[in-house]
């Protein structure tokens, strides 16, 4: 009688038995893709985040060199150094290649549905080269550099050392002046040729809450 109940016990698995290892892999099949899951996204998303904070860093750290060699109004023979429209900054560096004398560069910073790209002009020492690229920078397409994508607003804020703290374009433009102020010595010239001392980048990008702020001082202080 023993000997049939051992002989039955080592014939193979019940049924049930193979119901419930079946089940149990399953489950342990679903945790497995669950965790496995996980992982690739959260690399994928750390992938992205990290391509963006390259992308972010090259881009400021353009724009900060951009900012430091603005030249100033007086060799510009009556264009600004620094004109910003909406989401868009044209400003006149200097640049000065190895061995070569010093030149003129307009460069424009824009955005574009949803791209912020950087487009320079040729370096120059002849200041009407650059009269036909004063037409291109208020274009719209884009021609430049791509150093964004997914960025939802672009928006600039101007600083002068004139007592009036930070101020969008618009303001700087149509705000009224008095008489003293017309020739504010902190300021350096009239009120119509302010000097710029400081430009507010805001980046809101699409992924992000909130905006990511830079300040960028113009020219040598």
């Amino acid at each position: 009688m023993l000997s049939d109940t051992l002989s039955a016990r080592s014939g193979g698995f019940t049924l049930i038995e193979l119901l419930v290892a079946i089940s149990v892999l399953g489950f342990i099949a679903v945790l497995g893709w669950r965790g496995l899951d996980s992982i690739t996204r959260t690399r994928e998303r750390l992938n992205h985040e990290l391509a963006q904070a390259r992308g972010l860093q090259i881009a400021f750290a353009q724009w900060q060199t951009d900012c430091a060699n603005v030249v100033e109004a007086d060799v510009l023979d009556g264009h600004p150094p620094l004109v910003i429209d909406g989401p868009r900054m044209t400003l006149a560096r200097r640049v000065q290649a190895e061995s070569q004398p010093g030149a003129l560069q307009l460069v424009t910073w824009r955005l574009h549905n949803g791209l912020l790209s950087r487009e320079e002009s040729p370096p120059t020492r002849d200041l009407s080269q650059l009269d036909p690229w004063w037409q291109i920078a208020p274009r719209d397409s884009v021609s430049g550099i791509r150093l964004q994508q997914d960025v939802r607003s672009l928006e600039l804020r101007v600083w002068a050392n004139d007592g009036r703290g930070w101020r969008s374009w618009e303001a700087s433009q149509n705000a009224p002046t008095s008489r003293a102020a017309l020739m504010n010595p902190q300021a350096g010239t009239t009120s119509t040729q302010i000097i710029w001392r400081g430009v507010e980048v805001s980046l809101l990008l699409a992924d992000r809450p909130a905006p990511l702020q830079k300040i960028f001082m113009l020219g040598a202080m």
